[in-house]
C-alpha cells in the first residue's frame, strides 16, 4: 500500500474528509515532489474517496507532474489561492479537514477557514509522526551517504582549525561549507556550529569572527542534506593541550554518550536511553550542566519525531532512527558535546558517521 492510500485507508477509518497538507517535508515524503513555497501556498488534499489534488503556485505545476499521477491545479501571483480552492472543494460536503497542526500557520489556517468556514480541523501530526518514524532500507542507505558527507566535514575543519594561527570560527565554518559545495552539496542541514574554549558552554552558541584559542576545546555541530535526508553530528576535538579539567570534562562526556549508544536496542524506552546517559554525568557531580534531552529523531528533517528523553516515552523499534548527544556545558570554563545519529537494527544500534570519539589534539 501506498502512504497516500494508507493516508486515505486512515481518514476513512476515522470518518474525516480530506487532508491539506501544507508542509513542504511531508509532500516530499508522500509524493518525492519536492519545493519551498516560500509564503505562497501549497497544499496536498487527500480524500478517503478519490483521487488526491495537489495545489501549487503556478511556477512549480510542470515540475510537480513529472512526480504525481493525479490532477494539479496551480494558481498565479495575480489570482487569490483561496478562491481557486474554494472551487475545488465547494461541491462537497467538507466537514472534517486533517492538517499538521505543528506546521499549519495561522495565516494558512484563516485562508483555509474562509474556504470552508463550516468545517473544523483535526491533527494529522501524530499519524505522519508514525508513518515516517521507521525508515525503509532505502531511507537508511540515503542516510549513511549524509553521515559519510558529515564525516568529511569534520576532516575538513579540524584540519584547518589547526592549520594555522588566527584562524576564527566562521573561517572554519566558511572552510566547511565552500568544501561541501565543491563536492555537491547545496544545503546543511542546519547552521553550521564551530565554538571554540568556554565558548561552547552555550549549547546553540552562534559562530563569531572570534580566534580559535590554543591549549582550548573546540566544537563542531554539524550535518548536510543529502538525497533529501539529513545527517547530525557533534565532536569535540582539543587545539593544543587541553587543561586537567577540560579532559576529565570530555572523558565523562564521552563515556555517557557510549554508553547510552550502546544501551540502544529494540525494547527499550527512550527515557531509558536518555538516564543511562544522565546517571553517568550525575553520578560524576555534573547533572546540572547536562540541560537538554540526550536525542531527537532524524530523518528527512533533521529533528524530527521521536525524542529521546523528552516530554513522552516511546518503545525503541528497529527502523528508528535518533541522535545520542549528551553534553556537559559549565558556564564561562568549557562545553562538550558528542553527537551520533544511528539506526536501530535487530540487536542494537549502528551509526551514520564514523568520525573517532576519543580526544583528538591538533
Amino acid at each position: 500500500m501506498t502512504k497516500l492510500k494508507k493516508i486515505a485507508q486512515y481518514l476513512t477509518e476515522k470518518k474525516w474528509d480530506m487532508t491539506f497538507i501544507t508542509n513542504p517535508t511531508t509532500v516530499n515524503y508522500l509524493t518525492g515532489f519536492a519545493m519551498d513555497p516560500h509564503e505562497r501556498i501549497m497544499g496536498l488534499m487527500i480524500f478517503p474517496d478519490r483521487a488526491p489534488l495537489l495545489f501549487t503556485p503556478e511556477l512549480e505545476v510542470e515540475k510537480s507532474k513529472t512526480f504525481v499521477d493525479f490532477d494539479v491545479i496551480g494558481y498565479a501571483d495575480s489570482e487569490n489561492p483561496w478562491i481557486k480552492i474554494h472551487a475545488q472543494l465547494s461541491h462537497q460536503n467538507i466537514k472534517t479537514i486533517a492538517v499538521e497542526f505543528d506546521h499549519l500557520i495561522l495565516s494558512k489556517s484563516d485562508g483555509l477557514k474562509s474556504v470552508v468556514s463550516d468545517s473544523t480541523f483535526t491533527n494529522l501530526s501524530p499519524y505522519i509522526n508514525q508513518l515516517r518514524l521507521i525508515k525503509s532500507d532505502d531511507e537508511i542507505q540515503k542516510m549513511i551517504k549524509a553521515g559519510q558527507y558529515a564525516d568529511r566535514c569534520f576532516d575538513i575543519g579540524f584540519e584547518f582549525a589547526a592549520s594555522q594561527q588566527h584562524i576564527t570560527e566562521m573561517d572554519v565554518v566558511a572552510k566547511i561549507e565552500f568544501e561541501m559545495k565543491r563536492q555537491g552539496i547545496s544545503e546543511m542541514s542546519f547552521e553550521t556550529m564551530v565554538l571554540t574554549g568556554a565558548r561552547a558552554a552555550n549549547p546553540h552558541g552562534v559562530p563569531e569572527p572570534v580566534d580559535i584559542q590554543p591549549n582550548k576545546l573546540l566544537l563542531f555541530d554539524l550535518g548536510v542534506m543529502s538525497q533529501g535526508y539529513a545527517s547530525d553530528a557533534s565532536r569535540t576535538i582539543s587545539i593544543g593541550q587541553p587543561s586537567d579539567f577540560d579532559r576529565k570534562i570530555y572523558d565523562i562526556t564521552r563515556e555517557a554518550q557510549q554508553a547510552a549508544f550502546d544501551f540502544v536496542k529494540p525494547g527499550v524506552t527512550a527515557f531509558e536511553i536518555d538516564q543511562v546517559a544522565r546517571d553517568i554525568i550525575t553520578k560524576a557531580g555534573y547533572g546540572e550542566y547536562f540541560t537538554h534531552r540526550t536525542g531527537h529523531g532524524i530523518g528527512m528533517d533533521v529533528h524530527e519525531f521521536p525524542s529521546i528523553g523528552g516530554s513522552e516515552d516511546i518503545t525503541i523499534e528497529k527502523g528508528m532512527c535518533f541522535s545520542i548527544e549528551p553534553g556537559i556545558y559549565i558556564p564561562n570554563k568549557v562545553g562538550v558535546r558528542i553527537e551520533d545519529c544511528l539506526y536501530v537494527t535487530e540487536t542494537g544500534a549502528k551509526s551514520f558517521t564514523q568520525t573517532p570519539k576519543d580526544l583528538l589534539l591538533y
